[in-house]
């Protein structure tokens, strides 16, 4: 399947739905978001069981209570139709990213591949240009053997002396082998959009890249009770010209993607399931340009559980639970635009990222200022749930 244009419920779907304890949510008009769970045939109110996803991720045994319980319905087929913003029809119901109270983070520079990239945008000062001879300098130097140096360890540290030594130590292969992972904040909680939507790039922008990652969704105590997939949309160039644009480089309207469906960790899924997860991404243009990457958790330099309790712990409580990106080491050097060019986005461009027990996390590419406004966070969510019946 292409995916340049709007996958079908089927693509969409783990291929394994049937097994799948799917958490979505919708959005119904007049109403406001609802908590669902999803297959192939009908979608489940869950409110009588939690009023939102971060709730839900605090309950024991949750995939069985969710699996067990039952409710109003929908048909998925139509919310997942309806979903589709150009043939949207305002007065039904679609849904909306899984994820809602949650704050959303990120960890950085976790692959071996991706480290080497943003050493190369730092070395360019954002410059895609002169990317090219940077790489070929960069990697003369490094090389690219990196995979099997454990971060924090002592040959890690041999390996800083001996760059350091050589002129090319970065920040960026500080938190790649360094003993600190990169966490950062990737977005405000509420403002993720969902599979279908249009996701933004800072119109000021030039040199960008979608980032196809897994997101561990983690509970108020630390517990990683479940999965889904997500778009760290990136600036490029801004995070080149310096590490301290990280947050307009990563944080704008419409630049975090996380869906289709949150998959809660059972006997068919679990933690394991996501250590051997490989995503592959597709990238279609408007012009007819055509990428095609993919990104490997087995490749991965720090495991998702480290990364997870370097993200919360005894000096960093989140008591809504929160989201973790795990990085990508997906890094796009095909040239679009010319010879040395490498990739950047062009808006019209589609992005479709697909793994079996995930499904499709599909999105348009637009510009920040004219993706729709982020206008329903966390105060308009208390209102909507304050007047639903026997709340």
């Amino acid at each position: 399947m292409s995916h340049s244009s709007f996958p079908s419920l089927a693509e969409t779907l783990p291929v394994d739905a049937e097994h799948a304890v799917l958490i979505g949510r919708i959005w119904v008009p007049g109403e406001g978001p609802y908590l669902v769970k999803v297959n192939a045939s009908e979608t489940t109110d869950l409110s009588s069981l939690a009023l939102t996803s971060s709730d839900l991720m605090e309950l024991e045994n949750v995939a069985a209570r969710v699996q067990n319980h039952s409710g109003k319905t929908w048909s998925t087929a139509a919310l997942w139709n309806n979903t589709d913003p150009k043939h949207r029809n305002e007065q039904q119901a679609w849904f909306l990213a899984p994820n809602d109270l949650q704050a959303i983070k990120a960890a950085g520079v976790t692959f071996v591949a991706s480290m080497l990239e943003r050493v190369i945008e730092e070395q360019a000062r954002g410059d895609a240009g002169k990317a090219e001879s940077v790489r070929k300098a960069v990697i003369n130097v490094i090389g690219d053997n990196l995979r099997n140096v454990k971060p924090g360890s002592a040959q890690a540290m041999q390996l800083k002396e001996v760059l350091v030594a050589q002129g090319v130590w970065s920040q960026y292969l500080e938190v790649g082998i360094g003993p600190d992972a990169e966490i950062f904040t990737k977005s405000q909680a509420m403002s993720a959009v969902g599979s279908g939507f249009d996701v933004g790039l800072h119109p000021g922008s030039s040199w960008n890249n979608p980032e196809p990652e897994i997101v561990l969704v983690i509970n108020s105590a630390g517990h990683v009770v479940g999965a889904a997939m997500g778009n760290d949309v990136n600036l490029r160039d801004f995070e080149g010209r310096s590490a301290l644009l990280l947050g307009k480089a990563k944080d704008n309207n419409a630049s975090c993607a996380i869906g289709p469906f949150i998959r809660l960790f059972d006997d068919n899924y679990s933690i394991d399931s996501v250590r051997s997860t490989h995503l592959s991404m597709a990238v279609h243009g408007p012009e007819g340009f055509v990428m095609q990457g993919s990104s490997s958790l087995n490749q991965i330099s720090r495991d998702p559980l480290d990364l997870a309790a370097q993200a919360i712990g005894p000096y960093h409580q989140y008591p809504d639970g929160l989201v973790l990106f795990l990085g990508t080491m997906f890094a796009p050097t095909q040239d679009r635009h010319g010879p040395g060019q490498g990739f950047t986005h062009v808006v019209g461009d589609t992005v479709a990222i697909t793994t079996p027990q995930l499904g499709t996390l599909f999105n348009r590419v637009t510009t920040s200022d004219q993706a729709p406004a982020w206008t329903y966070g966390i105060r308009a969510l208390m209102q909507d749930l304050a007047k639903r019946p026997g709340k």
